[in-house]
């Protein structure tokens, strides 16, 4: 079989399956486990695969750039937004992560939200000038690649406030990974602001589902919850229960969210 075939049963394995076991696949293919592990260190240097200790798991598609995030799994991510502004309490004080969703999340507050918004994103700032309510932006160097603030000054920051919720971005949700990002000091970060709120959720839409990612954030048993885009009877959704995850349903976007009262 040549290495180019080879990849493709490896990445529909992955897909499939959600995981992907050396050991196993180079039995059943009747190749050489070293075969294997060669062509899942090519994927995972091309990022369509993350390597494990022994095997690998399907690589987020969310990792890529801000500006192409942005355009992938729009529909879902307006759905998750809406359920996540249908959370926030009226004068709450929120926490908002950085990233396309919680963006779509400011699309859906509504503009006569009278409470408090923390975030380390300028992006998120920016897009709340409009809106009634405070907003707080967290300082540090900005990591360009997910327009966030992030290492030790940002995270020192955060330790100084405190909020009501925070809504988590990531970019993988997997039953044996947790919660996943592509980038070590976003990971720290998204740690710390998750420790300085009451309730964490997290954002996740279809895309990040069954996904994994380099740097774990947290376990999928430390939120309070994950907004995710599945639809009924996903396997995915068992899969994910079983590990530890409460999972919230994302209803049709119908309309303006609603902030409950």
């Amino acid at each position: 079989m040549l290495a180019a075939a080879r990849k493709d049963v490896l990445l529909e394995r992955l897909r499939r399956d959600g995981r992907l076991v050396v050991k196993d696949v180079a039995l059943e293919l009747g190749l050489s486990e070293d075969s294997i592990r060669r062509d899942l260190r090519e994927l995972d240097a091309a990022g369509l695969a993350v390597r494990v200790y022994g095997g690998a798991l399907p690589a987020s598609p969310a990792v890529a750039d801000y500006a192409v995030r942005g355009e992938v799994a729009r529909e879902s991510k307006a759905r998750v937004a809406q359920a996540a502004v249908a959370l926030i309490e009226p004068g709450s004080t929120v926490l908002l992560d950085g990233g396309t969703t919680t963006l779509a999340m400011v699309d859906a507050l509504p503009r006569t939200f009278d409470g408090t918004v923390i975030t380390h994103s300028p992006t998120i700032a920016a897009a709340l000038l409009h809106h009634e309510a405070r907003v707080f932006l967290i300082g540090g160097e900005v990591f360009k690649h997910s327009a966030v603030a992030c290492g030790a000054a940002a995270v020192e920051a955060a330790q100084r406030v405190s909020a009501d919720i925070f809504f988590l971005g990531v970019t993988g949700v997997h039953a044996e990974a947790g919660l996943t990002t592509g980038d070590a000091e976003e990971a720290a970060m998204k740690r710390a602001l998750a420790a300085r709120a009451a309730e964490t959720f997290v954002l996740a839409s279809e895309e990040k589902l069954g996904a994994a990612s380099r740097f774990g954030i947290l376990p999928l048993d430390d939120v309070s919850g994950i907004i995710a885009d599945l639809d009924r009877g996903d396997p995915r959704a068992e899969t994910l229960r079983e590990a530890g995850a409460r999972l919230l349903p994302v209803p049709p976007v119908s309309g303006p969210a609603h902030i409950a009262r």
